[in-house]
Protein backbone atom coordinates (compact mmCIF):
# COMPACT_ATOMS: atom_id res chain seq x y z
CA UNK A 1 0.00 0.00 0.00
CA UNK A 2 1.61 3.48 -1.08
CA UNK A 3 1.71 6.24 1.26
CA UNK A 4 -0.84 8.19 -0.50
CA UNK A 5 -3.72 5.72 -0.38
CA UNK A 6 -3.09 4.77 3.37
CA UNK A 7 -3.32 8.58 3.94
CA UNK A 8 -6.56 8.75 2.49
CA UNK A 9 -7.86 5.78 4.32
CA UNK A 10 -6.50 7.73 7.58
CA UNK A 11 -8.79 10.58 6.89
CA UNK A 12 -11.69 8.67 5.57
CA UNK A 13 -11.71 6.26 8.87
CA UNK A 14 -11.16 9.64 11.03
CA UNK A 15 -14.04 11.29 8.98
CA UNK A 16 -16.48 7.83 10.25
CA UNK A 17 -14.85 7.56 13.52
CA UNK A 18 -15.73 10.93 14.66
CA UNK A 19 -19.10 10.46 12.85
CA UNK A 20 -19.85 7.41 14.96
CA UNK A 21 -18.98 9.11 18.16
CA UNK A 22 -20.83 12.26 17.85
CA UNK A 23 -23.72 10.31 16.85
CA UNK A 24 -24.04 7.70 19.66
CA UNK A 25 -22.20 10.69 22.29
CA UNK A 26 -19.83 7.91 23.10
CA UNK A 27 -16.83 6.26 21.74
CA UNK A 28 -16.66 5.40 18.09
CA UNK A 29 -16.61 1.81 17.72
CA UNK A 30 -14.15 0.33 14.83
CA UNK A 31 -16.43 -2.54 13.53
CA UNK A 32 -19.39 0.53 13.34
CA UNK A 33 -17.56 2.39 11.04
CA UNK A 34 -16.04 -0.04 8.72
CA UNK A 35 -18.94 -0.60 6.54
CA UNK A 36 -19.39 3.30 5.44
CA UNK A 37 -16.21 2.85 5.33
CA UNK A 38 -15.58 0.66 2.90
CA UNK A 39 -18.76 1.40 1.07
CA UNK A 40 -18.34 4.99 -0.02
CA UNK A 41 -14.94 4.07 -1.03
CA UNK A 42 -14.87 0.97 -3.05
CA UNK A 43 -11.49 1.19 -4.21
CA UNK A 44 -10.35 0.50 -0.20
CA UNK A 45 -11.86 -3.09 -0.65
CA UNK A 46 -8.32 -4.85 -2.22
CA UNK A 47 -6.72 -3.53 1.49
CA UNK A 48 -9.51 -5.02 3.59
CA UNK A 49 -7.68 -7.10 5.47
CA UNK A 50 -5.07 -3.93 5.92
CA UNK A 51 -7.46 -1.79 6.97
CA UNK A 52 -8.82 -2.53 10.35
CA UNK A 53 -5.50 -2.10 11.44
CA UNK A 54 -4.96 1.19 9.95
CA UNK A 55 -8.67 2.68 11.40
CA UNK A 56 -8.21 0.82 15.54
CA UNK A 57 -6.00 3.72 16.37
CA UNK A 58 -7.36 6.91 14.86
CA UNK A 59 -10.45 5.13 16.18
CA UNK A 60 -8.62 5.34 19.59
CA UNK A 61 -7.06 8.77 18.77
CA UNK A 62 -11.08 9.93 18.22
CA UNK A 63 -12.12 8.84 21.82
CA UNK A 64 -9.38 10.41 23.81
CA UNK A 65 -10.96 13.53 22.49
CA UNK A 66 -13.94 15.21 24.39
CA UNK A 67 -17.20 15.74 23.29
CA UNK A 68 -16.68 18.96 22.41
CA UNK A 69 -13.05 18.67 20.42
CA UNK A 70 -15.32 15.92 18.56
CA UNK A 71 -17.98 18.02 17.65
CA UNK A 72 -15.05 20.80 16.21
CA UNK A 73 -13.46 18.35 14.53
CA UNK A 74 -16.01 16.91 12.61
CA UNK A 75 -16.92 20.51 11.68
CA UNK A 76 -14.02 21.14 10.27
CA UNK A 77 -13.40 18.11 8.79
CA UNK A 78 -17.07 17.02 7.16
CA UNK A 79 -19.17 20.01 8.20
CA UNK A 80 -21.87 18.14 5.59
CA UNK A 81 -22.10 15.28 8.10
CA UNK A 82 -22.55 17.10 10.82
CA UNK A 83 -25.07 19.34 9.39
CA UNK A 84 -26.73 15.89 8.69
CA UNK A 85 -26.46 14.20 12.30
CA UNK A 86 -27.84 17.45 13.47
CA UNK A 87 -30.95 16.99 11.11
CA UNK A 88 -31.46 13.29 11.94
CA UNK A 89 -31.82 14.92 15.56
CA UNK A 90 -34.93 16.53 15.06
CA UNK A 91 -37.36 13.54 13.93
CA UNK A 92 -41.05 13.35 14.36
CA UNK A 93 -42.48 13.25 17.48
CA UNK A 94 -44.15 9.82 16.91
CA UNK A 95 -42.48 6.62 14.85
CA UNK A 96 -45.47 4.54 15.16
CA UNK A 97 -47.80 5.42 12.50
CA UNK A 98 -51.87 6.34 14.36
CA UNK A 99 -54.72 4.08 15.26
CA UNK A 100 -56.56 3.59 13.27
CA UNK A 101 -60.30 5.23 14.21
CA UNK A 102 -59.01 6.26 17.16
CA UNK A 103 -60.96 9.07 17.40
CA UNK A 104 -63.63 6.80 17.29
CA UNK A 105 -63.52 5.39 20.86
CA UNK A 106 -63.69 7.34 24.56
CA UNK A 107 -60.26 5.23 25.33
CA UNK A 108 -57.86 3.28 23.41
CA UNK A 109 -57.47 -0.19 25.04
CA UNK A 110 -55.27 -2.71 24.10
CA UNK A 111 -54.28 -6.22 24.99
CA UNK A 112 -50.84 -8.05 25.04
CA UNK A 113 -51.71 -11.54 25.11
CA UNK A 114 -48.60 -14.05 25.77
CA UNK A 115 -48.76 -17.46 25.91
CA UNK A 116 -46.75 -18.24 29.26
CA UNK A 117 -44.92 -21.31 27.91
CA UNK A 118 -41.83 -20.24 28.53
CA UNK A 119 -39.56 -17.04 29.03
CA UNK A 120 -39.74 -14.73 26.52
CA UNK A 121 -37.33 -14.48 23.62
CA UNK A 122 -36.12 -11.40 22.03
CA UNK A 123 -39.06 -11.64 19.35
CA UNK A 124 -41.62 -11.30 22.27
CA UNK A 125 -40.60 -7.86 23.31
CA UNK A 126 -42.00 -6.07 20.38
CA UNK A 127 -45.65 -6.46 21.36
CA UNK A 128 -45.36 -4.76 24.56
CA UNK A 129 -42.93 -2.39 23.30
CA UNK A 130 -45.51 -0.81 20.51
CA UNK A 131 -48.53 -1.20 23.01
CA UNK A 132 -47.19 0.40 25.88
CA UNK A 133 -46.41 3.17 23.42
CA UNK A 134 -49.76 3.86 21.75
CA UNK A 135 -50.88 3.41 25.37
CA UNK A 136 -49.01 6.45 26.78
CA UNK A 137 -49.39 8.04 23.59
CA UNK A 138 -53.51 8.18 23.90
CA UNK A 139 -53.20 8.11 27.54
CA UNK A 140 -55.32 4.81 27.08
CA UNK A 141 -54.89 0.70 28.80
CA UNK A 142 -53.40 -2.35 28.27
CA UNK A 143 -54.66 -5.32 29.32
CA UNK A 144 -52.22 -8.48 29.71
CA UNK A 145 -53.95 -11.44 29.42
CA UNK A 146 -52.14 -15.22 29.42
CA UNK A 147 -53.92 -17.07 26.99
CA UNK A 148 -53.07 -20.37 28.81
CA UNK A 149 -56.09 -22.82 27.44
CA UNK A 150 -53.21 -25.11 26.17
CA UNK A 151 -52.50 -27.49 28.62
CA UNK A 152 -50.62 -30.31 25.93
CA UNK A 153 -49.18 -28.63 23.24
CA UNK A 154 -48.15 -25.51 24.31
CA UNK A 155 -47.85 -26.47 27.88
CA UNK A 156 -47.93 -23.46 30.35
CA UNK A 157 -44.15 -23.14 32.68
CA UNK A 158 -45.22 -22.02 36.42
CA UNK A 159 -42.48 -19.54 36.36
CA UNK A 160 -43.55 -18.05 33.02
CA UNK A 161 -46.19 -15.79 33.84
CA UNK A 162 -44.00 -13.75 36.72
CA UNK A 163 -41.11 -13.65 33.95
CA UNK A 164 -43.44 -11.94 31.35
CA UNK A 165 -44.80 -9.53 33.67
CA UNK A 166 -41.24 -8.55 35.20
CA UNK A 167 -40.25 -8.44 31.28
CA UNK A 168 -42.80 -5.89 30.58
CA UNK A 169 -41.76 -4.16 33.91
CA UNK A 170 -38.36 -4.19 32.29
CA UNK A 171 -39.46 -2.88 28.97
CA UNK A 172 -40.66 0.26 30.73
CA UNK A 173 -44.19 0.00 30.79
CA UNK A 174 -46.66 -2.01 33.58
CA UNK A 175 -49.95 -3.76 31.89
CA UNK A 176 -53.19 -1.83 33.98
CA UNK A 177 -54.47 -5.25 33.98
CA UNK A 178 -53.84 -9.09 33.96
CA UNK A 179 -55.92 -11.63 33.69
CA UNK A 180 -55.17 -15.83 33.17
CA UNK A 181 -57.64 -16.97 30.19
CA UNK A 182 -57.32 -20.67 32.45
CA UNK A 183 -59.54 -18.85 35.65
CA UNK A 184 -61.90 -17.92 33.04
CA UNK A 185 -63.04 -21.57 31.30
CA UNK A 186 -66.84 -21.58 32.93
CA UNK A 187 -67.09 -18.29 31.20
CA UNK A 188 -66.32 -19.38 28.22
CA UNK A 189 -68.72 -22.26 28.47
CA UNK A 190 -71.45 -19.77 29.27
CA UNK A 191 -70.76 -18.20 25.31
CA UNK A 192 -70.26 -21.71 24.34
CA UNK A 193 -73.84 -22.70 25.43
CA UNK A 194 -75.05 -18.84 23.95
CA UNK A 195 -73.57 -20.08 20.15
CA UNK A 196 -75.34 -23.52 20.72
CA UNK A 197 -78.69 -22.14 21.56
CA UNK A 198 -78.42 -19.75 18.38
CA UNK A 199 -77.27 -22.73 16.14
CA UNK A 200 -74.30 -21.45 14.97
CA UNK A 201 -72.29 -24.37 16.75
CA UNK A 202 -72.85 -27.75 16.84
CA UNK A 203 -70.55 -31.04 18.37
CA UNK A 204 -69.10 -33.11 15.37
CA UNK A 205 -67.28 -36.80 16.26
CA UNK A 206 -65.74 -37.12 13.35
CA UNK A 207 -62.23 -38.40 13.12
CA UNK A 208 -59.68 -35.16 12.45
CA UNK A 209 -58.30 -36.94 8.89
CA UNK A 210 -62.11 -37.65 8.02
CA UNK A 211 -63.58 -33.55 8.08
CA UNK A 212 -60.03 -32.47 6.99
CA UNK A 213 -61.05 -34.41 3.55
CA UNK A 214 -65.06 -33.19 3.81
CA UNK A 215 -64.05 -29.79 4.68
CA UNK A 216 -61.17 -29.65 1.85
CA UNK A 217 -64.06 -31.06 -0.64
CA UNK A 218 -66.68 -28.19 0.44
CA UNK A 219 -68.59 -30.89 2.31
CA UNK A 220 -70.82 -30.40 5.63
CA UNK A 221 -70.07 -33.75 7.85
CA UNK A 222 -73.50 -35.80 8.96
CA UNK A 223 -73.15 -33.80 12.53
CA UNK A 224 -73.82 -30.54 10.76
CA UNK A 225 -77.54 -31.24 11.06
CA UNK A 226 -77.93 -32.45 14.57
CA UNK A 227 -80.46 -30.51 16.06
CA UNK A 228 -79.65 -27.66 19.22
CA UNK A 229 -80.60 -29.87 22.23
CA UNK A 230 -78.51 -32.75 21.05
CA UNK A 231 -75.67 -30.49 20.67
CA UNK A 232 -76.33 -28.67 23.61
CA UNK A 233 -76.23 -32.11 25.66
CA UNK A 234 -73.00 -33.32 24.17
CA UNK A 235 -71.19 -30.55 24.57
CA UNK A 236 -71.94 -30.86 28.76
CA UNK A 237 -70.75 -34.18 28.64
CA UNK A 238 -67.80 -32.94 26.91
CA UNK A 239 -67.95 -30.28 30.24
CA UNK A 240 -68.12 -33.16 32.54
CA UNK A 241 -65.43 -35.18 30.90
CA UNK A 242 -66.98 -37.70 29.49
CA UNK A 243 -65.49 -37.71 26.70
CA UNK A 244 -61.47 -38.63 25.99
CA UNK A 245 -58.81 -36.28 23.79
CA UNK A 246 -60.19 -36.43 20.08
CA UNK A 247 -63.38 -38.34 20.49
CA UNK A 248 -65.74 -34.78 19.81
CA UNK A 249 -65.47 -31.34 19.45
CA UNK A 250 -67.75 -28.19 19.64
CA UNK A 251 -67.66 -26.69 15.86
CA UNK A 252 -68.37 -23.10 15.24
CA UNK A 253 -71.34 -23.34 12.07
CA UNK A 254 -69.55 -21.57 9.02
CA UNK A 255 -69.94 -21.60 5.48
CA UNK A 256 -69.15 -25.36 4.76
CA UNK A 257 -68.35 -24.04 1.33
CA UNK A 258 -66.06 -20.88 1.75
CA UNK A 259 -63.34 -20.11 -0.64
CA UNK A 260 -60.71 -20.12 2.41
CA UNK A 261 -61.09 -23.74 4.22
CA UNK A 262 -59.04 -22.52 7.09
CA UNK A 263 -62.81 -20.99 7.33
CA UNK A 264 -65.13 -23.67 7.78
CA UNK A 265 -67.09 -25.08 10.34
CA UNK A 266 -63.73 -24.45 12.72
CA UNK A 267 -62.82 -25.92 16.21
CA UNK A 268 -64.09 -24.04 19.05
CA UNK A 269 -63.69 -26.70 21.97
CA UNK A 270 -61.85 -29.93 22.57
CA UNK A 271 -60.97 -32.29 24.79
CA UNK A 272 -57.38 -32.85 26.11
CA UNK A 273 -56.38 -35.49 29.03
CA UNK A 274 -53.36 -33.58 30.43
CA UNK A 275 -54.30 -31.71 33.61
CA UNK A 276 -53.16 -27.75 33.22
CA UNK A 277 -50.20 -27.31 35.13
CA UNK A 278 -51.89 -24.50 37.42
CA UNK A 279 -54.03 -26.18 40.64
CA UNK A 280 -57.15 -23.66 39.63
CA UNK A 281 -57.57 -25.48 36.55
CA UNK A 282 -56.41 -29.15 36.25
CA UNK A 283 -59.82 -29.80 36.98
CA UNK A 284 -60.89 -28.90 33.22
CA UNK A 285 -60.92 -31.43 30.66
CA UNK A 286 -62.88 -29.14 27.82
CA UNK A 287 -60.71 -26.65 26.35
CA UNK A 288 -61.18 -23.57 24.24
CA UNK A 289 -59.34 -23.28 21.28
CA UNK A 290 -57.68 -19.48 21.02
CA UNK A 291 -59.38 -18.51 18.51
CA UNK A 292 -62.62 -18.70 20.16
CA UNK A 293 -61.24 -18.22 23.50
CA UNK A 294 -59.42 -14.51 22.41
CA UNK A 295 -62.39 -13.45 20.42
CA UNK A 296 -64.64 -13.54 23.44
CA UNK A 297 -62.14 -12.15 25.74
CA UNK A 298 -61.54 -9.26 23.75
CA UNK A 299 -65.33 -8.78 23.49
CA UNK A 300 -65.90 -8.81 27.34
CA UNK A 301 -62.61 -6.46 27.94
CA UNK A 302 -63.39 -4.11 25.74
CA UNK A 303 -60.07 -4.34 23.69
CA UNK A 304 -60.58 -1.58 20.59
CA UNK A 305 -57.22 -2.18 18.77
CA UNK A 306 -55.35 -5.70 18.40
CA UNK A 307 -52.19 -6.20 17.10
CA UNK A 308 -51.34 -9.63 15.37
CA UNK A 309 -48.87 -11.27 13.47
CA UNK A 310 -49.73 -10.89 9.06
CA UNK A 311 -49.54 -15.05 9.43
CA UNK A 312 -52.98 -14.88 11.83
CA UNK A 313 -55.37 -12.73 9.01
CA UNK A 314 -57.34 -16.33 9.40
CA UNK A 315 -58.15 -15.96 13.21
CA UNK A 316 -59.29 -12.23 13.11
CA UNK A 317 -61.77 -13.84 10.02
CA UNK A 318 -62.51 -16.76 12.13
CA UNK A 319 -63.44 -14.81 15.06
CA UNK A 320 -65.83 -12.46 13.11
CA UNK A 321 -67.98 -15.68 12.64
CA UNK A 322 -68.85 -15.45 16.05
CA UNK A 323 -68.98 -11.81 16.64
CA UNK A 324 -71.57 -11.53 13.93
CA UNK A 325 -73.72 -14.40 16.10
CA UNK A 326 -73.44 -12.37 19.35
CA UNK A 327 -74.26 -9.43 17.46
CA UNK A 328 -70.78 -7.79 18.64
CA UNK A 329 -68.44 -5.18 16.96
CA UNK A 330 -65.03 -6.39 15.90
CA UNK A 331 -62.08 -4.42 16.97
CA UNK A 332 -59.59 -2.40 14.87
CA UNK A 333 -56.71 -4.79 13.46
CA UNK A 334 -53.49 -4.19 12.70
CA UNK A 335 -51.63 -7.03 10.99
CA UNK A 336 -47.29 -6.91 11.15
CA UNK A 337 -45.07 -9.16 9.73
CA UNK A 338 -42.32 -10.98 11.75
CA UNK A 339 -39.07 -9.46 13.53
CA UNK A 340 -36.21 -11.40 12.74
CA UNK A 341 -32.72 -10.51 14.89
CA UNK A 342 -29.45 -10.72 13.63
CA UNK A 343 -26.43 -11.55 15.98
CA UNK A 344 -27.09 -14.95 17.42
CA UNK A 345 -26.76 -19.12 16.17
CA UNK A 346 -29.63 -20.04 18.12
CA UNK A 347 -33.23 -20.06 16.88
CA UNK A 348 -35.36 -17.60 18.13
CA UNK A 349 -38.12 -20.07 19.44
CA UNK A 350 -39.43 -20.56 22.86
CA UNK A 351 -39.65 -24.81 22.41
CA UNK A 352 -36.36 -24.68 21.12
CA UNK A 353 -34.38 -22.85 23.38
CA UNK A 354 -35.88 -24.67 26.51
CA UNK A 355 -34.51 -27.93 24.58
CA UNK A 356 -31.24 -26.52 24.89
CA UNK A 357 -31.25 -25.53 27.95
CA UNK A 358 -32.81 -28.95 29.08
CA UNK A 359 -30.00 -30.83 27.54
CA UNK A 360 -27.43 -28.58 28.84
CA UNK A 361 -26.00 -26.89 26.06
CA UNK A 362 -27.07 -23.53 27.32
CA UNK A 363 -26.95 -22.41 31.22
CA UNK A 364 -30.67 -20.97 30.88
CA UNK A 365 -32.57 -18.20 30.22
CA UNK A 366 -30.36 -16.16 30.92
CA UNK A 367 -27.68 -17.31 28.78
CA UNK A 368 -25.46 -14.59 27.12
CA UNK A 369 -25.89 -17.16 24.00
CA UNK A 370 -29.73 -17.03 24.21
CA UNK A 371 -32.06 -14.63 22.11
CA UNK A 372 -33.85 -13.92 25.27
CA UNK A 373 -34.87 -11.21 27.13
CA UNK A 374 -33.62 -12.62 29.76
CA UNK A 375 -30.41 -12.82 28.58
CA UNK A 376 -30.16 -9.08 27.47
CA UNK A 377 -30.73 -8.04 30.99
CA UNK A 378 -28.19 -9.65 32.41
CA UNK A 379 -25.71 -8.67 30.03
CA UNK A 380 -26.59 -4.70 31.10
CA UNK A 381 -28.89 -3.95 27.96
CA UNK A 382 -31.52 -1.62 29.02
CA UNK A 383 -34.97 -2.28 28.12
CA UNK A 384 -35.45 1.12 26.94
CA UNK A 385 -33.16 0.64 24.37
CA UNK A 386 -34.70 -2.47 23.45
CA UNK A 387 -37.90 -0.63 23.39
CA UNK A 388 -37.02 2.26 21.70
CA UNK A 389 -35.32 -0.50 18.82
CA UNK A 390 -38.80 -2.68 18.25
CA UNK A 391 -40.77 0.51 17.64
CA UNK A 392 -38.43 1.84 15.25
CA UNK A 393 -39.62 -1.25 13.15
CA UNK A 394 -43.08 0.84 12.68
CA UNK A 395 -45.98 -1.84 11.69
CA UNK A 396 -45.24 -2.81 8.15
CA UNK A 397 -46.90 -6.07 6.76
CA UNK A 398 -43.64 -7.07 5.42
CA UNK A 399 -41.06 -9.23 7.68
CA UNK A 400 -38.75 -6.83 9.04
CA UNK A 401 -35.24 -6.96 10.27
CA UNK A 402 -33.55 -6.02 13.28
CA UNK A 403 -29.72 -5.45 14.06
CA UNK A 404 -28.63 -6.03 17.32
CA UNK A 405 -26.10 -3.12 16.95
CA UNK A 406 -29.65 -1.08 16.78
CA UNK A 407 -29.75 -2.06 19.94
CA UNK A 408 -26.00 -1.52 21.38
CA UNK A 409 -26.12 2.01 19.63
CA UNK A 410 -29.10 3.51 21.70
CA UNK A 411 -28.27 1.26 24.94
CA UNK A 412 -24.59 3.02 24.62
CA UNK A 413 -26.46 6.21 24.78
CA UNK A 414 -27.48 4.96 28.63
CA UNK A 415 -25.10 3.89 29.63
CA UNK A 416 -21.96 5.55 28.28
CA UNK A 417 -21.82 8.40 30.63
CA UNK A 418 -21.84 5.91 33.93
CA UNK A 419 -19.56 3.30 32.72
CA UNK A 420 -16.36 3.71 33.82
CA UNK A 421 -13.00 2.57 32.31
CA UNK A 422 -10.53 -0.70 33.22
CA UNK A 423 -8.54 -2.49 31.32
CA UNK A 424 -8.78 -6.48 30.57
CA UNK A 425 -6.41 -8.43 29.14
CA UNK A 426 -7.75 -11.70 27.79
CA UNK A 427 -5.28 -14.60 27.62
CA UNK A 428 -2.77 -12.36 28.14
CA UNK A 429 1.26 -13.09 27.42
CA UNK A 430 3.55 -12.33 29.94
CA UNK A 431 6.18 -9.80 29.00
CA UNK A 432 9.04 -8.66 30.79
CA UNK A 433 8.93 -4.78 31.18
CA UNK A 434 12.42 -2.83 32.17
CA UNK A 435 13.86 0.68 32.05
CA UNK A 436 13.19 4.02 32.94
CA UNK A 437 9.49 4.62 33.39
CA UNK A 438 6.80 5.38 36.56
CA UNK A 439 5.72 2.83 39.16
CA UNK A 440 2.85 2.77 38.66
CA UNK A 441 -0.25 4.40 35.63
CA UNK A 442 -2.94 6.99 36.20
CA UNK A 443 -5.57 6.51 33.68
CA UNK A 444 -9.08 8.79 33.89
CA UNK A 445 -11.92 6.63 35.24
CA UNK A 446 -13.51 8.44 32.27
CA UNK A 447 -12.68 10.48 29.68
CA UNK A 448 -15.26 13.24 29.92
CA UNK A 449 -15.68 13.23 33.95
CA UNK A 450 -12.26 14.62 35.20
CA UNK A 451 -14.03 15.07 38.07
CA UNK A 452 -14.31 11.36 38.92
CA UNK A 453 -10.30 11.44 38.81
CA UNK A 454 -7.89 8.29 37.91
CA UNK A 455 -7.51 5.07 38.89
CA UNK A 456 -4.17 3.62 40.11
CA UNK A 457 -2.57 0.69 38.75
CA UNK A 458 0.76 -0.49 40.41
CA UNK A 459 3.33 -2.04 38.05
CA UNK A 460 6.82 -4.36 38.65
CA UNK A 461 8.60 -6.22 36.31
CA UNK A 462 6.17 -7.52 34.17
CA UNK A 463 2.81 -6.76 32.64
CA UNK A 464 0.25 -8.64 30.37
CA UNK A 465 -0.91 -8.45 27.16
CA UNK A 466 -3.20 -9.89 24.32
CA UNK A 467 -1.15 -11.49 21.96
CA UNK A 468 -2.70 -9.71 19.03
CA UNK A 469 -1.29 -6.64 20.20
CA UNK A 470 2.16 -7.36 20.20
CA UNK A 471 4.52 -5.15 17.61
CA UNK A 472 6.93 -6.93 15.54
CA UNK A 473 10.34 -6.89 16.98
CA UNK A 474 12.01 -3.59 17.48
CA UNK A 475 8.73 -1.66 17.32
CA UNK A 476 7.36 0.71 19.98
CA UNK A 477 3.98 0.72 21.38
CA UNK A 478 2.81 2.95 23.39
CA UNK A 479 1.18 1.03 27.36
CA UNK A 480 -1.65 3.38 27.95
CA UNK A 481 -1.43 5.34 30.73
CA UNK A 482 2.03 4.31 31.41
CA UNK A 483 4.12 5.14 28.70
CA UNK A 484 6.06 4.10 25.19
CA UNK A 485 8.28 1.46 24.98
CA UNK A 486 10.36 -0.82 22.43
CA UNK A 487 10.00 -4.98 22.39
CA UNK A 488 12.53 -7.25 21.91
CA UNK A 489 13.04 -10.71 22.66
CA UNK A 490 14.11 -9.39 26.48
CA UNK A 491 10.39 -7.88 26.61
CA UNK A 492 9.36 -3.99 26.63
CA UNK A 493 12.02 -1.26 27.07
CA UNK A 494 10.76 2.34 28.08
CA UNK A 495 12.17 4.85 25.49
CA UNK A 496 11.41 7.54 27.31
CA UNK A 497 9.11 9.24 24.09
CA UNK A 498 6.32 11.09 24.74
CA UNK A 499 3.08 11.13 23.77
CA UNK A 500 4.27 13.11 19.92
CA UNK A 501 5.12 9.07 19.35
CA UNK A 502 1.18 8.64 19.14
CA UNK A 503 -0.18 11.57 17.38
CA UNK A 504 2.73 11.92 14.74
CA UNK A 505 4.52 8.84 14.78
CA UNK A 506 2.15 6.39 14.21
CA UNK A 507 2.79 4.07 17.57
CA UNK A 508 -0.32 2.37 18.32
CA UNK A 509 -1.83 2.44 21.78
CA UNK A 510 -2.63 -0.79 23.65
CA UNK A 511 -4.07 -1.99 27.21
CA UNK A 512 -2.31 -4.36 29.55
CA UNK A 513 -2.13 -4.99 33.11
CA UNK A 514 0.20 -5.49 35.86
CA UNK A 515 1.18 -9.33 36.64
CA UNK A 516 0.95 -8.95 39.98
CA UNK A 517 -2.07 -7.91 41.56
CA UNK A 518 -4.56 -8.26 38.20
CA UNK A 519 -7.89 -10.01 38.91
CA UNK A 520 -8.89 -13.05 37.44
CA UNK A 521 -12.62 -12.13 35.13
CA UNK A 522 -14.23 -14.34 33.53
CA UNK A 523 -15.96 -12.72 30.41
CA UNK A 524 -19.37 -14.38 29.65
CA UNK A 525 -20.24 -13.35 26.21
CA UNK A 526 -22.63 -14.52 23.18
CA UNK A 527 -19.06 -16.24 21.54
CA UNK A 528 -19.00 -18.48 25.45
CA UNK A 529 -16.54 -17.61 27.75
CA UNK A 530 -13.19 -15.96 27.48
CA UNK A 531 -10.57 -15.74 30.62
CA UNK A 532 -8.94 -12.68 31.32
CA UNK A 533 -7.02 -10.75 34.16
CA UNK A 534 -7.86 -6.89 34.71
CA UNK A 535 -6.50 -4.51 36.58
CA UNK A 536 -6.40 -4.53 40.44
CA UNK A 537 -9.48 -1.93 40.70
CA UNK A 538 -11.96 -4.29 39.34
CA UNK A 539 -11.97 -5.60 42.12
CA UNK A 540 -13.56 -2.80 44.09
CA UNK A 541 -16.94 -2.69 41.83
CA UNK A 542 -20.02 -3.69 42.62
CA UNK A 543 -22.33 -6.17 41.41
CA UNK A 544 -24.73 -4.74 38.81
CA UNK A 545 -22.28 -1.87 37.32
CA UNK A 546 -21.67 -1.20 33.82
CA UNK A 547 -18.06 -0.84 33.07
CA UNK A 548 -16.29 -0.68 29.69
CA UNK A 549 -13.09 -2.58 29.50
CA UNK A 550 -10.92 -0.69 27.45
CA UNK A 551 -10.60 -1.59 23.44
CA UNK A 552 -13.18 -4.25 24.44
CA UNK A 553 -16.32 -3.09 25.21
CA UNK A 554 -19.43 -2.75 27.59
CA UNK A 555 -20.10 -5.09 30.30
CA UNK A 556 -22.14 -6.12 33.41
CA UNK A 557 -20.43 -6.60 36.55
CA UNK A 558 -22.10 -10.22 37.60
CA UNK A 559 -20.14 -11.08 41.31
CA UNK A 560 -16.90 -10.95 42.69
CA UNK A 561 -15.85 -14.86 44.40
CA UNK A 562 -12.93 -16.16 45.39
CA UNK A 563 -12.12 -17.78 42.55
CA UNK A 564 -12.85 -15.32 40.18
CA UNK A 565 -14.58 -12.51 39.27
CA UNK A 566 -17.51 -12.85 36.87
CA UNK A 567 -18.61 -9.89 33.75
CA UNK A 568 -21.37 -9.86 31.01
CA UNK A 569 -20.60 -8.90 27.68
CA UNK A 570 -23.01 -6.41 26.98
CA UNK A 571 -21.78 -4.93 23.48
CA UNK A 572 -18.74 -2.91 21.77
Amino acid sequence: MDQELRERIEREAEKHALMNAVKHDGEADVGAIMGPLMGENPEFRPHGDEIPGIAAPIAGRVNDLGSEERHERLANLAPDLLEELEADEEEDEHVLPDLPNAEEYDEIRMRCAPNPNGPWHLGHARMPAVIGTYKERYDGSMLCRFDDTDPETKRPDLDAYDAILDAIEYLGFEADEVIRASDRVETYYEYARGLIEKDGAYTCTCPAETFSELKNSGEACPHREKGVEESMDEFEAMVDGEYDAGEIVLRVRTDITHKNPALRDWVAFRMIDRPHPREEAAEYRCWPMLDFQSGVDDHLTGITHIVRGIDLQDSAKRQRFLYEYFGWEYPEVIHWGHVQIDAYDVKMSTSRIKELIETGELDGWDDPRAPTIASVRRRGIHGEALTEAMIELGTSTTDVDLAMSTVYAKNRERIDDGSDRYFLVRDGKRIDLSGDGPDAAEPPRHPDHEERGTREIPVEDAVLVEPVDLPGEGERIWLKGLGCVRYSDEGFAFTGDDIDAVREGGVDVIHWVPEEGSVPVRLRTMDGDSEGRAEPEFADTEADEMVQFERIGFARVDEHADVESVAYFAHP
